[in-house]
């Protein structure tokens, strides 16, 4: 026992040495000789440091009940596993989109009407129509129609004439009539038709080809708010260009025949990404490498500012790791 307070007494008196002496010294140089003692310590002896932090984290665990999660990884695609050539297929199918609408004679209306200028019009397809054309324009068609690769730009200029034409609530009362852009006359979609007999503008809202119900128009009037065109950053409540004024077009006769809401969408997308096949081949692209095929997109987000407006386009094109090739096709915003 004696010898045991006596040894205990020496790591005191060594201990008080110590500390006399790191008093005589700098605050740096006791600092650091302090916390040379503590390593000793910790390796001589069995002494264990634990974080405040810690005791943070496990504050949070007892009130939450719930231990945090790390964030979860993102299931990303790399860039070389994706199928340029299979997107594009799938972005713009060989066989095209079945619009589901009834034409009838819509356009021989619309050229007794002088809305179409038969001979302007046809000067536009150099190597003519074929049948399906044929009968849309000066017929009566009874057949589905298909919008493809090859007659998208000829479809987007016979639903903006029917999308200017026709009389509708969103021409008369949207923003197009707003007086700061001094009248419905001065856009694209509206002075910009030159295939109409005497001034397009005449024709603007004037021919009630087609009647919607107070259902189908509010229909028309929700939908439109909700489809954006990369060519500007207006949604097509606002047709201010010709494919805002085709689509226009195309969803009151898409309300006329009884479709969805989701439905209208989906048509609407793919019509569009015919419209703009890099716009979409490159926007599949981006959510491709988020690891979402093309058919697995909900077509109203694509179809939002976010990714379909000028704007939302342009900022998540800057986005995409590998950029697709160039494609052909589509059309600019006049005549």
């Amino acid at each position: 026992m004696t010898s045991q307070k006596a040894s205990s007494t020496k790591r005191r008196n060594i201990w008080q040495i110590f500390l006399e002496e790191t008093q005589k010294i700098s605050f740096w140089k006791r600092t650091a000789l302090i916390l040379s003692a503590i390593v000793i310590l910790t390796q001589v002896f069995d002494v264990s440091i634990t974080p405040k932090v810690a005791l943070s984290t496990n504050s949070l665990i007892k009130q939450s009940g719930k231990v945090p999660q790390a964030p979860a990884q993102s299931d990303t695609v790399e860039t070389g596993a994706i199928d340029t050539a299979l997107l594009t297929k799938a972005v713009l199918p060989e066989e095209g989109v079945i619009l589901p609408i009834v034409w009838g004679d819509l356009g021989k209306r619309m050229t007794t009407d002088g809305v179409i200028d038969e001979q302007k019009f046809r000067a536009l397809f150099e190597g003519g129509l074929n049948n399906v054309e044929e009968q849309m324009l000066s017929g009566n068609n009874t057949q589905p129609i298909v919008l493809n690769g090859q007659n998208s730009r000829y479809l987007l200029d016979l639903l903006w004439a029917f999308g200017l034409a026709n009389k509708n609530d969103i021409l008369e009362n949207g923003e197009m009539t707003d007086e700061q852009y001094g009248g419905a006359g001065n856009f694209a979609s509206t002075g910009g038709w030159s295939l109409s007999k005497g001034v397009g503008f005449d024709h603007y809202s004037q021919h009630a080809y087609v009647t919607l119900s107070p259902e189908q128009q509010a229909l028309v009037d929700k939908v439109s708010r909700g489809i954006f065109r990369p060519c500007c950053g207006n949604s097509t409540h606002f047709p201010d260009c010709n494919h805002g004024m085709a689509m226009l077009g195309l969803l009151e006769l898409m309300a006329k025949n009884n479709v969805s809401e989701q439905e209208m969408y989906n048509i609407a997308l793919k019509v569009n990404s015919f419209w703009f096949p890099q716009t979409y081949i490159d926007l599949a692209t981006y959510f491709k490498e988020q690891g979402h095929d093309w058919d697995q997109v909900d077509a109203k987000t694509v179809l939002g500012t976010e990714y379909s407006s000028a704007q939302g386009y342009q900022q998540t094109r800057q986005q995409i790791r590998s950029l697709p090739k160039p494609q052909q096709g589509g059309g600019g915003c006049g005549a």
